[in-house]
């Protein structure tokens, strides 16, 4: 089960479920993959929802490999996302919302 409170983000692919999370190496690896000057672009993106499918991809990747998964942008392309292009949109923006969560000190 995901916990959202240190970030994860469960995702169903080819009819397993998986944990995503960005850690600190998934998140650098990500910056240099998009080539984007930092990853508050990338926030800004998903906000006004100029993102592309291709951010939406390297975020699953990513949150992928920080969750412990040993995958790849090549091993994804054909995989099939339960809920299809939508639920990996929300998940992508999940991780990157939750990545930047400060919790709440209650």
């Amino acid at each position: 089960m995901a916990n959202p409170w240190t970030g994860e983000v469960a995702l169903t692919i080819d009819g397993e479920r998986w944990v995503l999370k960005l850690t600190l190496g998934a998140l650098a690896e990500l910056e240099q993959e998009l080539g984007a000057g930092s990853l508050v672009e990338l926030v800004q993106r998903f906000e006004s929802g100029a993102f592309s499918s291709g951010d939406v991809l390297a975020l699953i990747v990513a949150g992928l490999r920080g969750g412990s998964g040993d995958v790849n942008r090549a091993d994804l392309l054909s995989a099939e996302i339960e809920g299809g292009p939508m639920a990996a949109a929300r998940a992508a923006a999940e991780l990157l919302a939750r990545a930047f969560m400060v919790p709440d000190p209650a």
